[in-house]
């Protein structure tokens, strides 16, 4: 079986970072994702995403509302009782990772330079790695017989 969902969109508002009674972060938000398709009215999904531990403090430390962000996870469903007695059903997907396309935070707060390397959370900007370095080829010889093609 497989559940995996891979979704690229904007934030539609701040993401809530909260904590569990144990102490662990849980973020949640809602990306508008955009159909793929021609027409005069552009058309959106909005889809509600929760993440957890350092995934969850990153995106609520460097994302807000507007931010582009790729999230690759599990779709989840739930169920429970509101206040009035009714059943609500909730789906939404479960992030894996959150990739930052591009920050609002950026230019306000703090730049995504500072972000922390996470291999989860990756950041838009990219360092130099500067000069390549060359080597000699040390007077080896390749014969036609050596290439595998």
């Amino acid at each position: 079986m497989l559940n995996r969902a891979l979704l690229v969109g904007r934030l539609t508002r701040d993401p809530e970072l909260r904590r569990t009674g144990s102490g662990k972060a849980v973020t949640s938000f809602n990306l508008a994702v955009e159909r793929n398709f021609k027409s005069d009215d552009q058309e959106a999904d909005f889809i509600n995403c929760v993440c957890w531990g350092k995934i969850a403090e990153n995106t609520e430390r460097y994302c807000s509302k507007g931010s582009m962000v790729s999230v690759d996870g599990r779709i989840q469903t739930r169920n429970y009782e509101n206040n009035q007695g009714q059943k609500v059903y909730v789906t939404e997907v479960i992030a894996d990772s959150v990739q930052f396309i591009n920050t609002k935070r950026d230019s306000n707060t703090a730049t995504a330079a500072q972000a922390p390397v996470n291999s989860q959370v990756p950041v838009n900007n990219y360092a130099s790695n500067g000069l390549i370095q060359q080597f000699e080829d040390e007077g080896l010889i390749m014969d036609e017989e050596d290439i595998q093609f």
